[in-house]
């Protein structure tokens, strides 16, 4: 059973204004929460396209989803083709050759099946093949970087996406022990991690596999950089005063979120007694919210994982739509 909470689903959807014969494009399909709200606030002319990689997903939203009809179009897909996928899906104006919608979402929350289903190898409480692929057809899993990448690969990964100060000692660890014998399971795995990090560090700062498993994850999936890509195109194929609304779940991708939003944001160098605009430093993005929005107490009771959760919402700019 796929099961599910949203996070920041009020919110998140709120931040795309959905007209009821817009064309939306939900990136992280998942459980299907905010696909749900954005496909019950639209008419019958309205459109919402949804994105995932993962097989769970698209099965269980043809299920739970059905009632849309031709009102959902789904997407077997990783959001980093979001420009190449909405000209492929056909029906989705265009301008000067790129799609134009009215709304994209991105839930960068890995989906509670997959933390909570042992087999898929995600989660550090459960004992499972290594394997960590949200799309189950891409080549590269867990166990090859464990067993075959560099040792000083595998430290630079834990520390660039987990953060972990002591990313050299586990990598180490792994590596000694893989000489005896390949890594082949998440248990392994974690007590391989737990000898990488002294005693007193493990007694603090939640379940100590929580940074290298995160870092694994990233890498497996290159979601950093599908996330780059997929909020470069995003911006693209937002029609004038369209909207993105962006939920990040660690500083990585908040930080990326943040960065490229800001530059796209406008940065006119004129002196500020000059009339008008005369430097051509138009931006193609306001912010919506100048700091993210984060969950309520409330959410926060009803589902602890939401804690990290952050939202940033920016809209097309009119002007220089008309420009590009």
């Amino acid at each position: 059973m796929f099961h599910h909470i949203t996070v920041l689903k009020k919110e998140a959807t709120e931040g795309l204004r959905v007209k009821p014969d817009g064309i939306y494009v939900d990136c992280t399909l998942g459980g299907g929460g905010h696909s749900s709200v954005i496909l019950s606030q639209l008419g019958e002319r309205g459109r919402l396209i949804a994105f995932d990689q993962d097989d769970w997903a698209m099965d269980n939203a043809r299920e739970h989803l059905a009632s849309y009809g031709e009102r959902l179009t789904l997407v077997k897909s990783n959001f980093r083709h979001l420009q190449r996928k909405l000209l492929e899906v056909g029906g989705v104006p265009t301008k000067d050759g790129i799609p134009q919608v009215d709304g994209i979402l991105f839930d960068l929350g890995v989906s509670s099946p997959q933390f909570d289903e042992g087999e898929r190898g995600f989660s550090y409480n459960a004992d499972a093949p290594l394997d960590m692929r949200m799309d189950q057809s891409a080549s590269l899993t867990a166990r090859e970087i464990v067993n075959e990448w560099p040792e000083r690969e595998i430290a630079k990964i834990l520390f660039q996406y987990g953060e972990e100060k002591f990313s050299r000692r586990i990598a180490s660890v792994i590596v000694q022990r893989r000489l005896e014998a390949p890594v082949e399971t998440t248990g392994e795995l974690v007590e391989l991690i737990k000898e990488g990090i002294p005693a007193a560090a493990r007694r603090t700062g939640g379940h100590p596999a929580k940074r290298s498993f995160q870092a694994l994850r990233i890498a497996v999936n290159d979601e950093l950089g599908a996330l780059e890509e997929g909020l470069h195109a995003a911006v693209r194929c937002l029609a004038p005063e369209g909207r993105a609304s962006v939920i990040t779940f660690h500083s990585l991708e908040d930080r990326i979120c943040k960065q490229i939003f800001a530059s796209y944001v406008e940065k006119c160098t004129c002196p500020p007694d000059f009339p008008m605009c005369v430097c051509g430093g138009k931006g193609q993005l306001k912010l919506v919210n100048r700091k993210p929005l984060v969950p309520s107490a409330e959410e926060l009771e009803q589902n602890p994982r939401a804690r990290s959760a952050k939202l940033r919402v920016a809209e097309k700019l009119q002007s220089n739509a008309e420009d590009m």
